[in-house]
């Protein structure tokens, strides 16, 4: 798990994190833009937590992200992509939890054989 922590780790410090031109338009948050795989669970002054989960196969449109917290309820592997056309592949093992930057833009797809199941904790105060 340690291993794996650190490659998430390692990957966010990378630049998962987006400046898109001056020109682009922040993606849509990722609730609004995935209702069918993320809904809300809470959402307050402070956080908004988040339920997302994605099959075998299943493709997420763009969206954008404060910073947050994952929880991996039941892991798998990640292929994430950014708007320059580069993707990471991730694996993620359930009871993972990561801190992740804002993010502009990026969607996620379930490379793996089974299901993913998230919880994100929204920071609303960085």
């Amino acid at each position: 798990m340690k291993k794996t922590l650190s490659i998430v780790l390692g990957v966010a410090a990378a630049g998962l994190s987006l400046s898109l031109a001056a020109d682009d338009v922040r993606a849509p948050d990722a609730l609004t833009a995935n209702p069918q795989s993320i809904s809300l669970k809470l959402e307050n002054d402070n956080v908004r937590v988040l339920e997302a989960q994605l099959e075998p196969g299943q493709k997420e449109h763009a969206h954008s992200h404060p910073s947050y917290v994952v929880y991996v309820i039941s892991g798998g592997t990640l292929r994430l992509h950014t708007p320059d056309d580069k993707t990471t592949d991730l694996t993620v093992n359930t009871g993972d939890v990561m801190y992740r930057e804002p993010v502009e833009q990026h969607w996620g797809e379930n490379i793996g054989t089974t299901p993913i199941h998230l919880i994100l904790v929204e920071l609303k105060h960085d």
